[in-house]
């Protein structure tokens, strides 16, 4: 048996599970498993920006940053982790610039700073008795809280933490492909991966895990999600009878290439870029008449939609225009001074958005627009955790030993219904940072317990039962049927018939796949074997998203029902927790969402009170 032991075993190489090394090799003994290498981890594909109420080129305040965090998720956020996450967000981007991180920077040497959707403060010169349409009519104007290294910023933090990985003496397993959690009475002792270059299996046996294995987005059929992003953390809890939370949630980015789903980012909106529809309007004036194209991303998704709805896609097709033309932020004056700019302004900014659309559009977004779709982008859902990371498994907050988890994979929940644009790289560098202390602590806390007899057994089973099976049906086959079924009956809009039509088949999906067997039937860079190990992880996410979707007859934030189109906040201000029972059966059960009150006047009410959602 090949096997390992490390104090803290890490699973993911992104900005999650690196920021957690960081901080728990500082104490014990930490190892970081990674399908891929490290630095191609999703990590580095986010683009525009981190944010943190730092005021350096505009008053702002944490307080502001977490009213919008708490507003932007349709107040299902839970609020002691919204304000962990805007509080501490401030130190954590000091600390990566510590580290060495790139940041664009101000005129007088500070971190600079862009706009982006439902990023806002108070208006200084509201009045509601101003004539609507003014600007004193604004309650809340677009703030600048986005730190940018130019439109690679996640690519900067991914860089940034590995090399302080290295020099920290981290250990990295790269190309391990975690395949199961060894669970023993309750708690979590370890995990088994197979190495990818020779097909053997390993046993990693540790006193803490963190499952920092990215999002899910491959379930669907557009989506900004690279191909590795599988969610093989939360499907291999799911398995183990832990709860999935908030599943339905699931963020469409508005601004997706045309038919790839390749992210443009919002910081072409922060920086003064304009969507258009068929006709030539500017159509978010009419759905977010304050904020407009910095509306939050799921009423932005919504909006091109019913644009495309009612016959007004470019040339009567499913798209829009997103212009980032020098002269069109000048004739609207969205540049973030509100001044003038030039093209050499736009691609000293964007260069990496202007690159992707000549590459991928042979469009150059210096001269013409460009066109777009909402692609599959963010899970707001996962596995839930408290603010310290420890996975939890059920609605009383009971915490699993030995069992941690950050970043997209886990839920905290500081997302809610929706989540800001640059609050995935302050959830990854936040939560993860807590998440490497917590498993840390637990770790000086303990003893090494004893493995079961022979842990790779069950796994090793599995896979040789897979190897030993006829090619029979196509694999790629039911991972097409299944993200062309997520994009259409589980997509931006949902019913009762068509979420009901996804369940149907995805359980039929499910059966067809337990009779798919692997074409290669070798050991070395096996990938036929692990694409279909990673459909099956897909599947049970699938089913888990549409059970809760379902269930949830309202529609926030993410989750729009066409049959309940308004929130329900008596029946359904509460989190979802969705277990599997087997046989593609599930359960949905629900827990209340964290809320911070406060005395005012002598009596105790909500610090954050539930308000009607408008931009």
């Amino acid at each position: 048996m090949n096997y390992h032991r490390f104090d803290c075993i890490i699973v993911g190489a992104g900005g999650a599970g690196m920021m957690a090394a960081l901080e728990s090799s500082k104490h014990v003994g930490t190892a970081v498993v990674s399908k891929l290498y490290p630095t191609r981890s999703h990590t580095g594909a986010a683009q525009g920006g981190i944010a943190a109420a730092l005021s350096n080129l505009e008053d702002d305040s944490w307080e502001n940053h977490a009213y919008d965090t708490i507003k932007g998720g349709d107040f299902l956020v839970d609020q002691t982790a919204a304000e962990i996450l805007c509080r501490e967000a401030v130190e954590c981007i000091y600390d990566l610039e510590h580290m060495g991180l790139p940041f664009d920077r101000t005129a007088d040497g500070r971190i600079s700073q862009r706009r982006f959707g439902g990023h806002t403060k108070p208006n200084p010169i509201y009045d509601p008795a101003a004539p609507p349409g003014t600007e004193a009519a604004k309650p809340r104007i677009p703030v600048m809280r986005a730190c940018h290294a130019a439109d690679r910023t996640g690519h900067m933090i991914l860089q940034t933490l590995y090399q302080q990985c290295i020099k920290q003496g981290v250990t990295f397993f790269d190309e391990y492909h975690m395949l199961d959690l060894i669970m023993e009475d309750g708690e979590c002792r370890g995990i088994v991966a197979i190495e990818i270059a020779t097909g053997e299996l390993h046993t990693f046996h540790a006193k803490s895990v963190l499952l920092a294995t990215g999002g899910f987005g491959r379930m669907f059929k557009v989506s900004s999600n690279a191909f590795a992003l599988t969610g093989d953390g939360p499907a291999i809890a799911y398995r183990h009878g832990l709860p999935l939370e908030d599943m339905e949630f699931y963020q469409f980015h508005p601004t997706g290439i045309y038919r790839l789903g390749i992210l443009l980012s919002e910081a072409c909106r922060g920086d003064g870029g304009v969507m258009f529809n068929g006709k030539g309007e500017r159509f978010m004036e009419v759905y977010a008449p304050n904020l407009k194209d910095l509306a939050s991303r799921d009423v932005c998704s919504r909006s091109i939609y019913q644009e495309v709805r009612a016959g007004r896609g470019v040339g009567g097709k499913d798209f829009v225009y997103l212009d980032i033309r020098a002269e069109t932020i000048n004739k609207y004056k969205t540049s973030p001074t509100g001044g003038t700019v030039d093209s050499a302004w736009v691609e000293k900014r964007l260069p990496d958005i202007i690159d992707f659309a000549r590459t991928y559009l042979g469009v150059d977004p210096i001269k013409e627009p460009m066109p777009i779709q909402p692609t599959a982008h963010y899970a707001m859902g996962g596995i839930p955790t408290n603010v310290h990371g420890q996975v939890l498994r059920d609605s009383a907050g009971t915490v699993v030993p030995g069992l941690f988890s950050a970043g997209e994979s886990a839920c905290v929940s500081v997302h809610g219904g929706n989540r800001l644009g640059t609050n995935s790289l302050v959830d990854l560098v936040v939560f993860g940072r807590r998440a490497g202390r917590s498993m840390a602590q637990h770790a000086l806390n303990r003893q090494f317990e004893p493995l079961p007899p022979n842990p790779q057994a069950p796994t090793a089973a599995a896979v040789e039962a897979l190897l030993a099976r006829p090619r029979g049906e196509p694999w790629v086959r039911i991972r097409d049927e299944m993200q062309q079924t997520m994009m259409d009956d589980c997509g931006v809009y949902r019913t009762a018939e068509t979420l009901t039509r996804a369940r149907d088949k995805i359980a039929a999906l499910k059966v067809r796949y337990a009779s798919v067997g692997v074409a290669d039937k070798g050991s070395v860079f096996n990938t036929g074997l692990l694409e279909v190990l990673e459909l099956g992880c897909l599947l049970d996410l699938a089913e888990a998203t549409v059970a809760c979707a379902l269930a949830r007859k309202e529609s926030r934030g993410g989750h729009s029902r066409e049959d309940f189109p308004d929130r329900d906040d008596a029946n359904f201000f509460k989190h979802s927790l969705v277990y599997s029972a087997g046989a593609s059966e599930t359960r949905v059960e629900y827990k209340d969402v964290d809320v911070i009150m406060v005395e005012k006047n002598g009596e105790m009410v909500t610090k954050y009170p539930l308000e009607i959602r408008k931009y």
